[in-house]
């Protein structure tokens, strides 16, 4: 049986905090929640290595997306799941859940720029050392494949 992992989005698959610094960096007034405009979750980039490591960890392991909703954005639900389509494919729709309380869900690791205590499994911090990229990620999970 394959190992269960999930994978959030936001500064983990795509580029959030990016794409939030160049609203500010471009409005002339100050944007207190970029993340509320139409279009903002579907026009986020992926972070270097994130797609490839997606698909690598397929290969391997039970693969889930795992995001919290944005409750400024409505819209957030469906921009992810396009984002999620535009980057993965359609198939990959089907492994995508939205949940604020990712505790909920069991699992083996969840991979993550931020800490979820409640989440039972081993919880892989992206971002922070030793898991500064993707790359350290992979060799991380796949050093026993």
């Amino acid at each position: 049986m394959k190992k269960r992992i999930y994978i959030d989005m936001d500064n983990t698959l795509c580029d959030y905090s990016g794409k939030v610094n160049e609203i500010r960096k471009k409005s002339s007034t100050e944007v207190p929640y970029p993340q509320s405009r139409y279009g903002f979750f579907s026009s986020l980039e992926p972070l270097p290595g994130a797609i490839e490591a997606y698909k690598k960890l397929e290969e391997y392991f039970e693969v889930y997306i795992l995001t919290a909703p944005s409750y400024k954005n409505p819209l957030c639900y469906t921009e992810k799941r396009v984002w999620v389509e535009k980057h993965l494919g359609l198939e990959t729709t089907q492994n995508l859940i939205i949940c604020k309380r990712k505790g909920l869900l069991k699992g083996d690791y969840l991979i993550d720029d931020y800490e979820y205590p409640e989440f039972e499994g081993h919880q892989i911090r992206i971002g922070q050392t030793p898991f500064n990229n993707w790359q350290n990620v992979l060799d991380f999970l796949l050093s026993d494949k």
